[in-house]
């Protein structure tokens, strides 16, 4: 195998590269078996390979020696380049620095040679300027303009910057001598700028944006500059307002204008800015007068609709018109144009608003009132008024004429949704057109007006009809109509609340005015907590009169001592089915006029009314064993109707009176051991001794000796 340097590159294998030489020999692998391997064979190859490898060493070697003799030979070589060059760049460096200090000198000579020539240069111009401009004064002077500057019409821009030049030194010359050239260049003067300004129209209307620019610039040193704009402005408007809606043809005519006069004018924010003082002062302060004067004394309802839109489409106006450039104060600029047009109308908006609020609140009440037929009562105050409603507490006596209301709660849903969106339109309106600093003053206004109409003449009014229908106690086959009261005024009240939160809080939150409104609030809902409570208090008395009533026409005193013990024949006495009916009747009533805790607030009170009653009442008869066990049976069906209410205190109770009942069948032997249950023996004595004292046998059987 020929050994070269290429055998040894990477990735080399020592093992594979023998195993490969062994291979190759004859004699040396394991072809042919053990009888062929020859190792004399082998061992005389891999010594004559090894030689070759040495030579291949020494030759490699020698070729190493020649390679970094060349490369060092080659190192010394490149050094003396870089010096070379290294000297070289020092005197170009030192060439450069010499030509830019002689650069610097000879422009210091040129900046003083051009300073000499422009100091000789700007007399000369001058006195040119100055010999030019006095052969056109003598031209003027002799009163014969030959120049073609004036004469030819292609050189008016030319003519224009002369004229506006002798103009300037005529204002300098004295009357009484050069009166008459003065009156000449100032005719001319006028003269030409009439010229410019009808040549700046007319190439406008043709549309060359160039020529308006060119004349612009021209009347830019005139007088008349000024009228220029204002011809500008006026042939922009030309057409541009034949739609109805004035603010949208606003809006584009300033869209489109703003893109062209960036091209016109030098100073295109002045122009903008005065062409939107010009149609705020005119277009839009005429429309905007005319729409609300048409209404403001005949339709106060139209006229306020009319300046709350008006002025928030002029706002919207102003916002999308503070995108152009007008100038460093664009916004104090806009403000005060839109307080120019709306001052004198925003001045006296709030008196409007409330007399509106009040005029239009009085109206609502009165259409419902007259809906119903109904002439509303004046309700009494003062100290005789709340001695005659204590004494109707506490007495239950009419003091006053009696009201028969038929059922009519006098509170409209229709009615007050009505006055509420009124007052969402007032709030928004205050919140549009009044100054921030009073703002939370009139808000509270507003809302103090809605609590008149809605709370005090509405509301209020209807528990004080609701509370004198109310009967006495003791009335027979009573309507009860005074928790639809509760329920609706209820449900008014929390879209009252609703619209205080979302609508006034908003308003007033970080004004002095938050707390006084919270304070109205509370007290409008603590005076109509009082009346509520009153009515509803009134209500459990008559509907416990009711159930007194149906007990004492109903509970025969036969029923709980029958003549014949073996043939009873009910499951309990018709008192107690129609009480327990009047009573679930009453508990559903509840239900549905109450919410949250007040359900259970008002049922827990009826309930231990109800409980009171049936004691009482089980106390005024006496129980033979028969009439107890029926006593029994009513109680168990008057507890069956306690569990309607859901009220656990209530439930306990009538449990508690059955088991009295119980004493009243109990053997005697086994009553002293009735007595010391669970469920009475908590209880007073006395009561226990009084309710045993009610059996027939309580003195044949000697009872009372187990309370002795």
């Amino acid at each position: 195998m020929a050994t070269t340097a290429q055998l040894f590159e990477e990735p080399f294998d020592a093992d594979e590269y023998i195993e490969r030489l062994a291979w190759r020999t004859p004699g040396g692998g394991s072809k042919g078996g053990a009888e062929a391997f020859d190792p004399k064979r082998l061992l005389e190859e891999f010594v004559n390979h090894i030689e070759e490898l040495k030579q291949l060493d020494e030759k490699i070697q020698r070729r190493v020696e020649k390679l970094e003799h060349q490369c060092h030979r080659e190192a010394k070589e490149f050094a003396h380049k870089v010096q070379d060059l290294q000297r070289s760049n020092q005197v170009a460096f030192q060439h450069f620095q010499e030509l830019d200090d002689h650069i610097s000198y000879v422009a210091t000579k040129v900046c003083h040679l051009g300073d000499q020539l422009e100091g000789v240069n700007t007399p000369r111009q001058r006195a040119v300027e100055a010999q030019r401009l006095m052969t056109y004064f003598n031209e003027f002077l002799d009163g014969d303009l030959r120049s073609d500057v004036f004469n030819n019409p292609d050189k008016i821009k030319e003519a224009a910057d002369i004229i506006q030049k002798l103009h300037l030194i005529a204002q300098e010359l004295p009357f009484d001598r050069f009166a008459d050239v003065k009156a000449k260049i100032a005719s001319k003067y006028h003269d030409l700028e009439r010229q410019l300004i009808q040549e700046f129209t007319a190439a406008q209307r043709r549309g060359e944006i160039g020529r308006m620019r060119e004349v612009a610039a021209v009347l830019l040193h005139f007088k008349g500059y000024a009228h220029c704009v204002d011809v500008y402005i006026k042939q922009c408007q030309e057409g541009a307002y034949l739609r109805n809606d004035v603010f949208e043809d606003t809006a584009v005519l300033c869209q489109k204008v703003n893109k062209q006069v960036g091209e016109v004018f030098s100073s295109p924010e002045t122009i903008m800015a005065k062409l939107i003082q010009n149609i705020f002062e005119y277009k839009l302060q005429a429309h905007i007068k005319g729409k609300l004067d048409e209404t403001r004394h005949s339709d106060v309802e139209q006229y306020l609709k009319n300046l709350y839109e008006l002025y928030t489409r002029t706002t919207a106006l102003a916002t999308k018109l503070a995108e152009f450039n007008l100038g460093s104060d664009k916004h104090t600029f806009l403000s005060k144009l839109i307080k120019s047009i709306f001052s004198s109308y925003l001045e006296s908006y709030v008196e409007m608003e409330r007399e509106y609020l009040r005029t239009r609140g009085a109206m609502i009440l009165q259409r419902y009132y007259d809906s119903k037929n109904h002439q509303k009562r004046p309700i009494g105050t003062g100290s005789i008024q709340d001695l005659k409603e204590r004494i109707r507490q506490k007495t239950n006596l009419a003091l006053g004429p009696s009201i028969d209301t038929h059922g009519e709660t006098f509170l409209s849903p229709e009615l007050v949704v009505n006055l509420l969106q009124e007052t969402r339109h007032a709030f928004e309106r205050c919140h549009r057109l009044s100054d921030p600093s009073d703002l939370p003053k009139n808000a509270f206004s507003i809302f103090l007006l809605l609590v008149d109409h809605l709370c005090v003449e509405h509301i209020d009014y209807a528990l004080e009809i609701g509370l004198a229908a109310i009967p006495s106690s003791d009335a027979k086959n009573a309507n009860l109509y005074f928790l639809d009261v509760v329920q609706q005024a209820n449900s008014i009240f929390h879209l009252f609340d609703k619209q205080f939160n979302d609508q006034l809080m908003p308003l007033i939150s970080s004004s002095p005015k938050l707390a006084e409104c919270l304070h109205k609030k509370k007290e409008v809902i603590e005076q109509m907590e009082v009346k509520l409570d009153t009515g509803i208090d009134r209500t459990l008395n008559c509907m416990v009169g009711q159930m007194k009533h149906i007990l004492a026409t109903e509970q025969r005193k036969t029923d709980f001592r029958p003549e014949d013990e073996n043939n009873v024949m009910i499951q309990y006495t018709a008192a107690c089915s129609k009480v327990c009916a009047y009573v679930s009747r009453q508990v559903e009533h509840v239900r549905k006029s109450m919410d949250g805790k007040n359900v259970d607030t008002v049922l827990t009170e009826l309930g231990v009314r109800f409980h009171r009653l049936i004691h009482e009442h089980l106390q005024q008869y006496s129980y033979s064993s028969m009439g107890g066990m029926l006593a029994i049976c009513d109680v168990a069906e008057y507890r069956k109707c306690a569990k309607d209410f859901r009220v656990p205190l209530v439930l306990q109770l009538f449990d508690t009176l059955h088991a009295l009942c119980n004493l009243l069948v109990v053997a005697p032997d086994n009553l002293k051991q009735v007595c010391s249950g669970e469920q009475l023996t908590n209880l007073d004595r006395n009561l226990l001794h009084a309710f045993v004292q009610l059996r027939v046998d309580y003195r044949s059987a000697r009872l009372g000796r187990h309370f002795s």
